[in-house]
């Protein structure tokens, strides 16, 4: 039983979020800290050298976009290789896992969208993965109808009471050669699981993981629907749609969405499966699979999910993400094995990228209001610093054009300001995540 929940961590503390930080870690982080707060105090030429650095570094990540919407040309589902429609075909064996908390609500729908995958039965097995301190979730799932190749799998309690480590509980129990999982919400397009499944059998074993993108529907039309609501799609929009297909090609790990990621079983067994301490597993687990030496690749076919919501319901989930950036980024940085000039780069404008644009852009947009608003108090018109002010438009179009171009290709339809991040609620949720 314990394999099959905290593998993870029992593996490789090291390897694992169950180790914050180690020593070697705080100190370093205590030392640059300080060195960094105390030259800007002391020493205007050490301050100026530390907002260098920063504006190069803003302006790599433009570069960085831009470079990605270049590389980020997509394969027409009609040149992706076919789908097989003989009954014969000898389609892998696949298992569906929806690990869930508290979601009696949404339980009819989520059954009723998974008896809707396109895929032979007799090659199906799928899990309802459900903590045992679950009773109202478990009673209305051994009520409802459901069909015959998904069961209800009881997790037995432990710590941490996470979904990775329900994710590994089922993962332990199942007999696909493919593994999927859809969160509670999820509506997959039926024929997901085949298109996966063809590329697995015509790209080889190297292939160990492939991600859906994943599209936000909204509750309203998008021009009606709340702005945080349309912001989320887009931000979705540009992740799914253009930046994991541009690394794709690149042949870059890239951190997995939380849902429609699909698997080879036995890879996944042997990486020890998820890491049931980090809350963003999925973003943890496409590096790891990337330094054992596997590809990671994306299909095409959609999974709709709806919104987080209003900001009290965006918050929370937006720290928790941040939250796992950093603990992803803790863990991804102090071990070597199996990574690269390359790798490091992807880690960085990724994972590394999310949480200091979240931290950093709200900082940069009241600094540059409180100069403007005091020249104008003043009597004179705002004086900025040209390379700053390069710096700053650069990384605004670069961030818009990504959006531009995912909401194009996912079908949306927003205003040019549903492509601007949410910068004073980003940055509370980037300062929060250290503290949680």
């Amino acid at each position: 039983m314990r394999r099959g929940t905290a593998a993870r961590a029992d593996d490789d503390a090291l390897k694992s979020a169950r180790t914050t930080l180690t020593t070697r870690q705080t100190l370093g982080l205590t030392l640059i800290l300080t060195g960094v707060l105390g030259a800007t105090a002391m020493a205007p030429l050490s301050g100026s050298v530390v907002l260098l650095s920063l504006q190069i570094g803003f302006m790599s990540l433009a570069a960085w976009r831009v470079f990605l919407l270049w590389n980020s040309r997509v394969q027409p589902l009609s040149d992706t290789p076919q789908i097989c429609a003989d009954p014969s075909c000898p389609w892998p064996r696949y298992t569906v896992v929806a690990a869930l908390y508290q979601e009696t609500a949404v339980l009819p729908q989520l059954i009723e969208r998974l008896t809707g995958i396109d895929y032979p039965s007799d090659r199906l097995e799928g899990f309802l993965a459900l903590e045992a301190d679950d009773v109202a979730t478990i009673k209305a799932a051994l009520d409802l109808p459901r069909p015959d190749w998904l069961q209800v799998l009881i997790v037995p309690p432990g710590a941490p009471k996470t979904k990775p480590r329900a994710l590994n509980y089922a993962l332990a129990r199942c007999s696909g050669d493919l593994i999927t999982i859809y969160d509670a919400e999820d509506d997959p397009d039926p024929l997901q699981l085949r298109e996966a499944a063809t590329r697995f059998i015509h790209e080889g074993d190297s292939l160990a993981c492939l991600q859906a993108p994943l599209r936000i529907r909204c509750r309203n039309k998008a021009s009606a629907s709340p702005f945080l609501d349309r912001q989320f799609a887009a931000e979705y929009a540009a992740l799914f749609e253009v930046t994991l297909p541009a690394m794709s090609r690149l042949a870059l790990p890239f951190p997995l969405g939380g849902t429609s990621n699909h698997f080879r079983v036995p890879v996944l067994r042997a990486l020890g499966g998820w890491d049931a301490w980090n809350v963003t597993e999925d973003a943890d687990l496409g590096f790891r699979i990337w330094r054992a030496g596997y590809r990671l690749g994306v299909i095409q076919r959609p999974t709709y999910e709806p919104p987080p919501g209003p900001l009290p319901l965006w918050l929370p989930q937006r720290t928790r993400w941040l939250k796992g950036y950093l603990q992803t980024l803790a863990v991804h940085t102090r071990y070597r094995e199996g990574m690269c000039w390359r790798g490091w780069t992807a880690l960085a404008a990724t994972v590394g990228a999310g949480v200091a644009s979240a931290a950093i852009h709200a900082v940069c947009a009241a600094w540059m209001f409180s100069l403007a608003l005091t020249s104008i108090v003043a009597g004179r018109l705002p004086h900025f610093s040209p390379l700053g002010s390069i710096v700053l438009v650069s990384g605004v179009i670069a961030a818009w054009l990504l959006k531009h171009r995912g909401v194009r290709q996912a079908g949306g339809s927003y205003s040019p300001g549903d492509m601007l991040p949410p910068s004073p609620t980003g940055a509370c949720s980037a300062w929060r995540s250290p503290m949680r």
